[in-house]
């Protein structure tokens, strides 16, 4: 996706300052790395344009943005790993008739996906020891244990990757938020199927719930961390 910044309008960047939003406020000393439904569904099983991925893989695919995302994810994840870093995995669990609720009716695509749409996404998979957190809503915090883990392990700040910039990662960047975690979100490493819904998500984001930030400082941070027991 293009610079999402520049889709914003200056007018706005201006109110936003003047009105005191968007201040940093960086990173605490113990992250965890959530990677949310980096899945086929949300790819597709090759890197194609947006439509030609929906029409040849899944309705939900984001299509090529997500393939550039994934990339980033996968740099991300190993200076996760070298810091000694939990990762987590909230992924979106196959869905019976029984868990569509609102959701299975405002999208009923989302209740469609064939059983290879779940799998993670080779190169940003899991490991041996890695925590996987199923999830049916957007929230990876809503209906799961996902705070326990993070409070047991003690998480003081939580670098957000995944999809879809509008959903998911909103959704569980601004629950994290209100528990009171720090928030990173890595500008590179989300991913949208709309431009605009990316752009807009971020923007806010960054001005009310935590910091959106470059791949580059977000790994740059994670080799700067005291050492620490590795994970895996």
């Amino acid at each position: 996706m293009s610079d999402w910044r520049s889709l914003i309008p200056a007018a706005d960047w201006q109110a936003y300052e003047a009105a005191g939003f968007a201040r940093p406020t960086g990173l605490g000393s113990r992250p965890a790395l959530l990677v949310i439904d980096v899945q086929y569904r949300t790819v597709g099983d090759e890197p194609l344009p947006l439509l030609e991925s929906i029409e040849r893989w899944y309705r939900t695919s984001c299509g090529q943005a997500g393939w550039d995302a994934v990339a980033g994810i996968e740099r991300l994840i190993a200076a996760a790993r070298a810091a000694g870093a939990p990762v987590i995995y909230p992924y979106v669990a196959p869905k019976a008739k029984i868990d569509g609720g609102r959701t299975g009716e405002k999208i009923p695509s989302l209740m469609d996906v064939p059983e290879r749409g779940y799998e993670f996404v080779a190169e940003t998979a899991p490991l041996p020891g890695d925590l996987l957190i199923p999830k049916r809503h957007p929230s990876a915090f809503f209906g799961t244990a996902l705070t326990s883990y993070l409070i047991d392990m003690g998480v003081d700040s939580l670098l957000v990757t995944g999809c879809t910039t509008s959903g998911c990662v909103r959704a569980s960047a601004m629950d994290a938020f209100a528990y009171n975690f720090r928030v990173a979100v890595i500008e590179d490493c989300v991913y949208d199927r709309s431009e605009i819904a990316h752009a807009v998500n971020l923007f806010d984001l960054q001005a009310k719930y935590g910091d959106v930030i470059a791949l580059d400082a977000a790994v740059a941070y994670l080799g700067a961390l005291p050492p620490r027991e590795a994970t895996r």
